[in-house]
Formats: C-alpha cells, structure tokens, sequence
C-alpha cells in the first residue's frame, strides 16, 4: 500500500494552486450563512416500499469544550445525562414512551462502563426502559444511531434515543501489568507469609503507569502520525491544511455568531457557570498558525495543533422514531435517516480514508449520485486527513488501483461542504461527534434549501461510516 500511495503523490494533481481555490471558494460561501431558508428542491423521496420510514425528530449535544476546562471535574455519565436531560426539555417526549437508549463512547470510565444506562437512570428514565452501550471509535454515535434504526426498522421498537459521550478530561490510567497482577495475586493469599512474600517481588518499574494514547493497537501509531503520513502521501502541505483549519474556525464562528448551531443546549455545570456555547472556536491567522511546530513527526511534519481537532469533552443525544409514531405524537420531524453503510479498510496506510471508500458505496446504495447532494457533513479530525480524503475521491488512479472501482466518485465542491465548521473548530469529543453530523446536515438542509445530505465519517482501526439524511417535507 505504501507504494501505491507513492504512486499516488506522481499522478494526483499539483495541490498548491488548488488549497488557493478551495480557500477562495469556501469562504466565499459564508454569505450563505446570512440568507433566508429557501424552498427545498423537488426531488424523488428516498422511502422504499415495505420499508418503514425513520425520522430523527430532534437533535441536540450540550456545548463541546476542550478537555481540562469545564467539565474536568465531572464524570461521563454526568455529560450524558446532561444531553439526555437538554432532549427531554427540547421535545417534552414522556420519558415512558422511550422504548431503548443506546450511548457511544471511546474512552470507558471503568465505573460506568454501560453509560447509557447510567446516564439514563440519572435523567429519570424508568429502569424498566433498557439501554446498552457501543464503541466503535469516532463513529460510535454513528453506530448507536443505526443501531436504533435497526431496532426500529425491525418492528422492535418504535422510540429510541440514541447518542454519544466522552470525556477527555478523565481518563483510565492503569498500573502497570507487573503491577496488577501482582495486586490481584496479593488479594487471594490467604496468609501474612504468603503477603509478604508476593510483596517483597515488588520492584520499582512496577509503579510505571500505563498511560493511554491515542493509538492504534494493531500498529502502535497515533491518529497523528497517520495524518501526517497520508498528508504526505497525497502531497497536501502545511499552508494548504492550515487554510482548511483556518476556513473550518471561520466559518464555525459566523455559524455559532449567527445562532445557526441550534443543537447546542445549555448546561449547568454543577458549582459553576452554565455553559452555553462551544469554546474551541478560534480564529487564528495564517501567521500565527505558521508558528506551530510540527506535533507528531518531528520535525518535518506538517501536522500541528492548529490543523488538529483537539482534546474534546462532549455528549449529544437524538431522538429517533419511526414516521408513524412522529406524526401520532404530533411531532414534525426533521429528516428522515435513510441509506447508510460502514467500511473497512487497511489501518495503517489508509486508517482515515474511510469517508473515501464509504461515500461511493452509500451513493450507489440509495441511487443517488455526487451532484444530487445539497449538504456534505464530514468529520475533520485533521485538515490533512480531509484534504486527502478529497483529493482520493477526485482521483481514478486512486479509485482503479485502491478502491478496485472504474473510476472516481469526485469530490463534494466546497461551496456544499460543512459550511458551518466541523470538528477542527466545534471540537470531536470522538463519540459524540457523529449525532452532530447527522443534525447539522438536517439543519443546513432546511435553511439552505436542499433536500439530500450526505454524513460521512472516519474512524480509529481503519473503519468508515456513511449516512443519506434526507429533509423531511416542509
């Protein structure tokens, strides 16, 4: 794969000219951010016969912070709760009529490893009302949302909350293995002899702590330096990724100034302020961010803290029903969640190109094509990982040599493309980022006039994800 992706560097476009363009052309969009919802174009629905119709009625997350700040002193299940709590104020749902909930994280708190569940009880959920929790790295919500599509679909249920929590304020750091079983053995002798005996074995380099990192078990490479590598790879260079990361805060401040993130509900922190907007957001220059030294490969990487989603503490929750069961509450959902599919590919050289392989699979699953999608939401977890990802879907090398397709799915133009910032600037708290695609793109869909978006996400361990969401009728 390595020397496929060296190939790739002599075949794709010259890219300096093009960041130049996208740069132009992307803020040149954020007068969008200003004007009037438009009528949404008339296009076919997405509904298939004998298929039920599942709608997300409401969406919400509490602000997403950088770790260390307000929410350090605070447990998951407390974002959680507040997420699940902010969804009940918003839509006045009886909590009774919850049929399941099932949460995302990353990150487990040992004492919680069932969030949901804790997170449910704590925002006054029956205890009859079952809740289980999934991981699946950066699309862990994406997964408790299809997961709830799936129950539904299946006639199991017709009311499911899904959603996402982390809390990077607060992680697991463990004792060293020596150290630990050890302590275990220790816990079965039966004797003071046999206690003294296992305690005189311990050495100093047992007290080493275990500290986690984000990285990947299969190569013990960090996210970072994977980004680094596939920025490298694809020819993107630092100006370019630094004037993505430039444009994602820019347009994630006109979104946030112009109270276009209508997801984003207050939370009172316990013994502190209500929190009520996200607090990453911050527009920079491209001189001050030249400064940066590079953050994983040093020092000759282009990957810095700049062009970086940063350390994030979040929760958001969705509330998910099927079409029926919306209009008999009298409800007026939002946009009905259609195609999806996940993918898998190398986690090494290509761990964050799952946008890349899952766009053109979910578009051929719904029928649709490039130029039929109104609103692109994408995970930015680095400015080089999504200019690689663009310039490999706008690539036929990349598609007949990598992908084993015909020719190339193309680009989204970035006039359509996350227009309200992404998770460079509002944050990746990494489970929770996947609910705030999916009621992003329903929400840009309503006020920009369109009527199909595209979801799409990278993840830890090589994996993709990707979801239609189409605007339901206004």
């Amino acid at each position: 794969m390595s020397s496929m992706l060296t190939h790739a560097i002599r075949n794709l476009p010259a890219s300096s000219a093009w960041a130049a363009r996208v740069f132009a052309r992307s803020l040149s969009c954020s007068s969008q951010l200003q004007a009037a919802a438009v009528q949404p174009k008339s296009k076919k629905t997405l509904a298939k016969s004998g298929v039920k119709n599942i709608v997300v009625v409401e969406g919400v997350r509490i602000p997403f912070l950088q770790s260390g700040t307000s929410y350090a002193d605070l447990m998951p299940h407390d974002l959680a709760r507040a997420a699940l709590q902010g969804l009940l104020n918003r839509t006045s749902v009886p909590r009774d009529v919850v049929d399941y909930i099932v949460y995302g994280t990353v990150i487990q708190e040992v004492k919680t490893s069932n969030v949901a569940r804790e997170a449910a009880l704590g925002a006054g959920f029956s205890d009859k009302t079952p809740a289980h929790t999934v991981t699946m790295a950066c699309i862990s919500s994406n997964q408790a949302m299809t997961t709830g599509v799936g129950m539904i679909a299946a006639g199991q249920c017709d009311v499911v909350v899904a959603g996402g929590v982390e809390l990077m304020s607060d992680v697991p750091i463990r004792h060293s293995r020596k150290m630990r079983k050890t302590m275990l053995t220790l816990n079965r002798a039966k004797t003071l002899g046999q206690k003294l005996s296992l305690i005189s074995k311990i050495r100093p380099d047992y007290f080493a702590p275990e500290l986690p990192a984000v990285a990947e078990f299969s190569t013990s490479e960090t996210m970072g330096h994977s980004a680094d590598r596939l920025a490298a790879a694809f020819g993107i260079s630092r100006l370019e990724q630094d004037e993505y990361a430039l444009r994602s805060h820019t347009l994630a401040k006109k979104a946030q100034d112009g109270g276009l993130l209508l997801d984003v509900v207050p939370f009172k922190v316990p013994g502190k302020d209500t929190v009520t907007k996200d607090n990453g957001i911050r527009p920079s220059s491209m001189e001050q961010m030249g400064k940066l030294k590079p953050a994983f490969v040093k020092p000759y990487g282009t990957v810095t803290a700049a062009n970086s989603s940063f350390l994030t503490d979040g929760a958001s929750a969705v509330l998910l029903m099927s079409e029926e069961k919306a209009l008999a509450m009298g409800y007026k959902p939002k946009a009905y969640l259609r195609d999806f599919v996940y993918v898998s590919q190398d986690p090494k050289d290509q761990l964050l190109l799952g946008p890349t392989y899952a766009t053109p699979k979910v578009l051929e699953k719904a029928g649709l094509t490039m130029a039929d999608i109104d609103v692109f939401e994408f995970h930015e977890a680095f400015a080089g990982q999504i200019l690689a990802n663009l310039k490999a879907m706008d690539s036929d090398w990349f598609a007949q040599n990598c992908m084993g397709r015909k020719s190339k799915v193309g680009a989204p133009p970035l006039e359509k493309f996350n227009n309200w910032g992404g998770s460079l600037s509002l944050g990746h708290p990494f489970a929770a980022t996947g609910c705030r695609l999916v009621i992003t793109a329903a929400h840009r869909l309503k006020k920009e006039g369109g009527q199909y978006g595209l979801v799409a996400a990278c993840a830890a361990g090589g994996q993709g994800h990707a979801m239609i969401v189409e605007l339901y009728p206004q």
